[in-house]
């Protein structure tokens, strides 16, 4: 196997991971940010650290991405799948990102694997791709929404006597605990994400054997890559999160974080699903904001924001296609 074609496949996975970082950072600190609960900086520099110490606390993610979704493709013709794949996902990533669009980093990627696996002739494992990725695309914003209500109605009801200014001050500290779960969280499935692709480029180099556990040093290099990604930022998007969909204060703030944080450690401990942080937060965020009433949502925004989801994969999967077709004529 062509070493290079390792070592660029991998530099282009941590490129993904880095822009998965600056895209996805405003899920964990846009309404922390927003309400002034943390500095931008400050929120930035901690959304890093725990996204660091998040890529650290399992592999479940990983092993759905390496081994549950496509076939792992061999010899040159299978790099060449990757690397297109990978493609896929970095400029629908950055197209995403330039229009301030809170898409998912990961479906970015899932699709671009699905779009080069069946433009490379490689077996797609529909069921797995059913199963782990687009019924949970379509449960967790169901859940999400529900769940950031009832959270929500719960703390207005339990501080309902409370004084509105003293609890403003109390949930702006406890927001800081409840994003950096949200990061935590992030850094525990986003992060894995890219390891399984990397074990994956490792397994067709033979560097690897399939079932491996994950070396070491590609649990470092991802959870570095995607907190450096996330120190970046990615205002762009954390303005339509934070202020566009709905103004929101601390208390707000603190049931949205909760709730997605909660989804996400649920998801990758006890199903192993690869879920989009992006998909949660959002609308955990409508569901906080409809208890105010319903039309204090921007629902505009917010559907242009579910048409983003739904585009999201096919999207990916034709420029990986698209990627793929020009590898497989420039180089292989």
């Amino acid at each position: 196997m062509d070493t290079f074609a390792l070592v660029v496949t991998i530099g282009v996975a941590l490129f993904f991971t880095y822009t998965n970082g600056f895209h996805d950072s405003a899920n964990a600190i846009a309404t922390s940010v927003s309400t002034r609960a943390l500095t931008p900086k400050a929120a930035l520099a901690m959304a890093a650290v725990m996204n660091l110490a998040g890529a650290f606390m399992g592999s479940g993610v990983a092993k759905t991405v390496s081994e549950g979704l496509i076939q792992t493709p061999v010899g040159s013709k299978g790099m060449g799948i990757l690397f297109a794949a990978l493609v896929g996902a970095i400029v629908w990533n950055l197209i995403t990102w330039y229009f301030g669009l809170p898409s998912s980093s990961s479906h970015a990627l899932f699709g671009g694997m699905v779009g080069a696996a069946l433009a490379g002739g490689t077996t797609v494992y529909w069921h797995g791709v059913l199963e782990k990725v687009v019924i949970p695309m379509f449960i967790s914003p169901v859940v999400g929404l529900l769940a950031g209500y009832l959270v929500m109605t719960a703390i207005m009801w339990m501080f309902r006597k409370a004084n509105p200014h003293k609890a403003k001050r109390g949930f702006r500290i406890a927001q800081t605990v409840s994003a950096a779960g949200m990061a935590l969280g992030h850094g525990l499935q986003d992060a894995q994400k890219t390891m399984g692709i990397v074990v994956m480029a490792l397994v067709i180099a033979d560097v690897e054997d399939y079932g491996d556990p994950i070396p070491v040093w590609v649990k470092v290099a991802c959870a570095v890559m995607l907190s450096l990604g996330t120190y970046a930022g990615g205002w762009r998007i954390m303005r339509t999160l934070g202020r566009k969909i709905i103004e929101l204060d601390p208390p707000q703030g603190f049931a949205a974080e909760t709730t997605g944080a909660s989804i996400m450690f649920a998801t990758a401990f006890l199903f192993k699903a690869p879920i989009s942080t992006t998909h949660v937060i959002t609308s955990a965020i409508m569901g906080v904001g409809a208890t105010k009433r319903v039309n204090a949502v921007r629902w505009g925004v917010a559907k242009n924001i579910i048409l983003g989801w739904f585009i999201t994969m096919p999207a990916a999967a034709l420029v990986a296609a698209a990627s793929f077709g020009i590898v497989n004529l420039a180089f292989l």
